[in-house]
């Protein structure tokens, strides 16, 4: 749907980035003043403040704006499997937590995810880069802040609710894009009440909301290992729906790299369950 919006509409990666995270965010805190729980005790707690805010800035900002502008750059196919980077990014995190060496089965998977991703971004030849040196950047980018959005507000979750965290930190993200690039003195304003656009954003809003509230909640279920097992089915999806939505075309050796990237980001997924990350 971003990536619709993005070309039908030719808004910008902040104009539309911060439409989405203020919309999402207010519908989120509203349900939650609907229901009667006080979405404000969080900001009378002054030790979640700060926490509260890196994980608005740097985790929902930093994800969201990596994500859209990796897809601004080659598309949705390849902005979704970058964040795949994502567990090779937590295995490395724990292991130096833990001051341990990576085991065995990781190392395999690191290994294997990287060949896919080579292959994906190459088609097998160094000569033949597919996409752009900032749609790279922007992958890496979306990992890391993926990585983030994952490990860091398991605490401030089971404190104050998933839907209050999440509210608040889409909300305030979103105002911090809107106040950075003075989104009021926007003229894409205008682009976004035309009647296709406005309806694709509507549900946008509502589907992406609804994905990062699962998948956040799924954190109070299950680990993030097994959380990322379940998402390997993301970039099916997003790949099937590009190939009949949009006309997407990979290379053989572009989907030799997809598939080694699914089976060894399982892999190091599966494997890492027993090491508990």
């Amino acid at each position: 749907m971003m990536e619709w919006i993005m070309g039908q509409a030719d808004l910008s990666v902040t104009f539309l980035l911060q439409v989405r995270l203020i919309l999402s965010g207010t519908l989120l805190l509203v349900l939650l003043l609907l229901g009667k729980r006080d979405t404000f005790a969080v900001w009378r707690s002054r030790r979640s403040w700060v926490p509260i805010l890196i994980f608005s800035i740097v985790g929902v900002l930093g994800l969201q704006y990596s994500f859209l502008s990796a897809i601004h750059e080659s598309n949705s196919v390849v902005a979704t499997l970058f964040q795949f980077s994502a567990p090779i990014l937590v295995a490395l995190y724990v292991s130096l937590k833990k001051k341990e060496w990576l085991p065995g089965h990781q190392i395999i998977g690191i290994l294997g995810t990287i060949v896919g991703l080579f292959l994906l971004l190459t088609n097998g030849s160094l000569d033949n880069l597919l996409v752009s040196s900032k749609a790279i950047g922007f992958g890496i980018g979306l990992g890391l802040t993926f990585a983030f959005y994952t490990l860091y507000p398991t605490r401030l979750m089971k404190e104050w609710g998933i839907m209050v965290i999440l509210g608040w930190g889409m909300l305030i993200g979103g105002l911090v894009v809107g106040v950075t690039v003075q989104a009021w003195n926007s003229d894409e304003w205008r682009l976004l009440v035309q009647p296709d656009v406005a309806g694709m954003t509507l549900l946008m809003v509502l589907f992406g909301t609804a994905a990062y509230y699962l998948f956040l909640s799924s954190l109070n279920y299950i680990s993030p290992v097994e959380t990322s097992i379940l998402s390997s089915v993301e970039p099916l999806s997003v790949m099937v729906v590009s190939v009949i939505w949009f006309g997407t075309t990979l290379a053989s050796l572009q989907l030799v790299g997809v598939l080694l990237m699914l089976i060894f980001v399982m892999w190091l997924s599966i494997g890492g369950r027993s090491n508990n990350l």
